[in-house]
């Protein structure tokens, strides 16, 4: 059941002379990942398939995530009219797929796939309240406010789910936390990437991995702050089994915003080396 409907939202507000054009980029890509959830409760039911509930709750949590492209890729065309987010996304199917017919988790455990599902939900709940809090335009600044707070109950709900599994299949904290810190390192894989090459390059492109996630994560790493990490650690914590307020959390919070800023200008050489090679040649002096 959907929390809000993306009618209700303040289209009307939107103020084109407030769009940050390094925004744009981001929230193209964006919605196209998460209009994908279709694909991903297929691939949940596969795995749960003797857990009904658990699959009513999959179904209803791909309903919600659609509804979160949907409402991305509206604002994106206001963004940018002479951009189609349909046209985009069908780029996107054509080249990107889940495995819709597995049978188990490529987490080797469901209670790993849960850990997993809740490393993605604290990453999209920390990077929508960042993004919202870090934009001036009306109807983005409410979109992303939705979403994050949706985000937050996928994390609830997947942890709840978490902890059933956890009491049957006993996974250690090692694998537990093997699990999660794989699935954060995903975040940079082509599921991201590739959505940025379709909302952003033209088809004629080729597509460049590096290019494409340093595109993506060189703007979106920019609008987190400290406690959008440190909020998110506690989630992580959570999910392992830790104790998610601590001295151990804070020191984590730390040392992966220290992480973060490094990497953040690692890719903004990369993007900048780009504009440099792209930029055409200076006319020799007379």
């Amino acid at each position: 059941m959907k929390h809000w409907h993306i009618d209700q939202i303040a289209w009307h507000r939107f103020d084109a002379a407030k769009v940050n054009p390094e925004v744009v980029p981001l929230v193209k890509a964006a919605a196209m990942v998460e209009k994908n959830g279709t694909d991903y409760a297929l691939y949940l039911n596969g795995v749960f398939a003797d857990d009904p509930d658990f699959r009513q709750a999959a179904d209803n949590w791909a309903v919600e995530e659609v509804q979160h492209g949907d409402a991305l890729g509206r604002w994106a065309e206001l963004a940018d009219p002479t951009w189609s987010f349909d046209a985009a996304f069908a780029r996107y199917r054509a080249g990107y797929s889940v495995n819709t017919k597995a049978d188990a988790s490529i987490r080797g455990s469901r209670t790993g796939e849960l850990i997993a599902r809740c490393m993605v939900e604290t990453g999209t709940s920390s990077y929508y309240t960042a993004l919202g809090e870090g934009s001036e335009e009306p109807a983005l600044k409410e979109v992303c406010r939705l979403i994050a707070a949706d985000e937050y109950r996928h994390f609830k709900l997947f942890y709840d789910h978490m902890k059933r599994y956890l009491a049957r299949e006993e996974l250690s904290f090692a694998k537990r936390l093997r699990v999660a810190m794989g699935r954060i390192g995903e975040s940079e894989d082509d599921e991201l990437a590739f959505a940025f090459h379709c909302g952003n390059e033209s088809p004629d492109t080729p597509y460049d991995h590096d290019r494409c996630i340093a595109g993506y994560m060189g703007r979106a790493m920019d609008f987190y702050r400290y406690r959008h990490l440190e909020r998110g650690m506690g989630m992580i914590f959570k999910s392992i089994g830790l104790e998610p307020r601590g001295r151990l959390s804070e020191l984590s919070a730390k040392a992966a915003w220290r992480f973060l800023q490094w990497r953040r200008d690692r890719y903004r050489q990369v993007l900048a080396l780009g504009a440099n090679e792209n930029r055409p040649p200076r006319a020799a002096a007379a």
